[in-house]
């Protein structure tokens, strides 16, 4: 009888130390949960910002491409080919851009414009007699509606390069 006592008592301790601890996985449960949960956060917001540096680069290099155009078109309309001598420099005080994506059709360069400037400086010193020209070349690119007013766009990613080309006669 004794017996059947000590073991009705060890199971009344037993029942009590569990009734003590029970929640207790409930606590490190949700605790598990909140950590994971804010791991995650962070790793989605890792993730974006590698995101939006690929964008820039990659509309950075249709920038600069379109800059090295602009510098191109210009000297080749400052020394043209099939002409003997200098063509014009064009100053483009108006500021008018190229749309070179329209322009030229070239899908890459869709939402660039370009703007060139030529400036020439003549030198009469003797015994040298020359011209020379600076142009630039500025191009930017951008996407979304990237306007000032209501319909701005929160993804609008607007990049700007400038190239600068030196050249004499």
């Amino acid at each position: 009888m004794s017996l059947n006592r000590s073991q009705k008592r060890l199971n009344r301790i037993q029942v009590q130390l569990l009734t003590k601890q029970r929640g207790s996985a409930l606590i490190i449960g949700v605790f598990i949960i909140t950590v994971m949960f804010l791991l995650a956060a962070a790793l989605i917001n890792v993730l974006d910002d590698a995101d939006q540096q690929i964008s820039l680069e990659v509309w950075g290099a249709r920038a600069f491409s379109a800059a090295n155009s602009g510098a191109d078109r210009a000297l080749a309309e400052l020394f043209p080919v099939d002409q003997v001598g200098v063509g014009t420099c064009n100053t483009n005080a108006a500021k008018v851009p190229w749309n070179i994506g329209t322009d030229t059709g070239l899908v890459g360069f869709h939402g660039c414009s370009v703007v060139i400037s030529c400036n020439a400086v003549s030198t009469t010193t003797l015994p040298i007699n020359m011209t020379q020209y600076l142009i630039r070349s500025t191009a930017t690119c951008s996407t979304g509606q990237c306007g000032s007013g209501s319909n701005s766009d929160a993804s609008c990613i607007r990049v700007n390069r400038t190239v600068e080309v030196e050249a004499r006669d």
